[in-house]
């Protein structure tokens, strides 16, 4: 399943949110500039924007604000990869290089600040302190999600309460804000702005947990990273959680090595105990019901191009393969 089906509905509008982008990176430090681009100009799905985009436009937005604010949403999500690739040492991503790899850790935390400063001078441009609340907010329980999962690197012991406790605030929530902000530049009432921002909550969770998934069955030339990155920063997520509950007593401890050591010697036998106790297709359940849930939340919305894409991209963060 690919996302060829926003074209004809928010095409025109997300050629845009990149026009924005571009024009909102120009600096004279032409670091900046480099480092912005090679991550922005690197591709990614643009689910946030899209999302914000679509919401607006099923609550009837006409105007040119929602285009500054999917690309301050997008800035936001960029400056985080820009910070967890540093955190993570990653080396890979969307099939490049990291920035990090390419321009060195300092230069990608300071341009991931940049990214977040440029954001809010987009949002006082909007002059709506309805939408400062809801970006600040948003950033601020990201913040909190990279920490929690700083301190949770190399917990075996992290159970499902806690996992869930980390993705809702590191990826689910700019969904959230995604949603509630295109409904309130459509001036929505507030059951349709509650149930858009829970939309983006139940799509974002669906996604991160296919991501989780596709680290362990997904191909590394159509995910962009490194099959066993997870693993190799000590990331206990929802497969992994599931294979050690149901595990033997010699794969249990497999896992735990792995988590703790923090390498991918183990990849293969922890790939095995994955597969055997039915740890990937539970996570894959759990997505699936998420992807439900989120479809359930727009039920009531008046039917438009915009709402029946909204139902496709629920569908979509669930069954993706990449």
């Amino acid at each position: 399943m690919t996302l060829e089906f926003l074209q004809p509905v928010i095409g025109d509008d997300m050629a845009a949110v990149d026009r924005v982008l571009r024009e909102s990176l120009n600096s004279d430090v032409a670091l900046i500039r480099q480092v912005a681009e090679h991550i922005i100009g690197g591709g990614g799905k643009r689910l946030r924007p899209a999302l914000l985009l679509l919401a607006a436009s099923a609550c009837g937005y006409v105007g040119r604000d929602h285009h500054t604010l999917a690309a301050a949403i997008e800035m936001i999500h960029t400056a985080t990869l820009l910070h967890d690739d540093v955190v993570d040492e990653s080396q890979l991503r969307r099939g490049h290089a990291t920035a990090n790899a390419r321009f060195g850790n300092p230069a990608s935390v300071l341009v991931g600040d940049f990214l977040y400063s440029r954001t809010f001078q987009l949002m006082v441009g909007i002059n709506r302190m309805r939408v400062l609340a809801i970006v600040a907010d948003a950033t601020n329980l990201i913040a909190e999600g990279e920490v929690l999962q700083l301190l949770h690197a190399g917990d075996a012991a992290l159970d499902e309460r806690a996992y869930f406790a980390v993705i809702e605030r590191k990826t689910a929530k700019l969904f959230e804000a995604a949603g509630r902000l295109g409904s309130v530049l459509g001036d929505a009432p507030f059951d349709r702005e509650d149930a858009l921002a829970r939309y983006g909550m139940h799509l974002g969770t669906a996604f991160q947990i296919m991501d989780d998934v596709l680290d362990y069955s997904g191909e590394a030339a159509e995910i962009g990273k490194n099959l066993g990155d997870d693993l190799a920063e000590g990331k206990m997520t929802l497969p992994l959680i599931r294979a050690l509950a149901l595990g033997t007593k010699e794969e249990a401890q497999v896992i735990r090595h792995a988590i703790e050591g923090g390498g991918l010697t183990d990849f293969a036998p922890v790939v095995a105990a994955l597969h055997r106790t039915g740890a990937l297709a539970y996570a894959r359940e759990r997505a699936n019901a998420e992807s439900a849930a989120a479809a359930s939340c727009i039920e009531r919305l008046p039917a438009s191009p915009a709402a029946a894409s909204l139902l496709q991209l629920s569908a979509f963060a669930a069954q993706r393969t990449y």
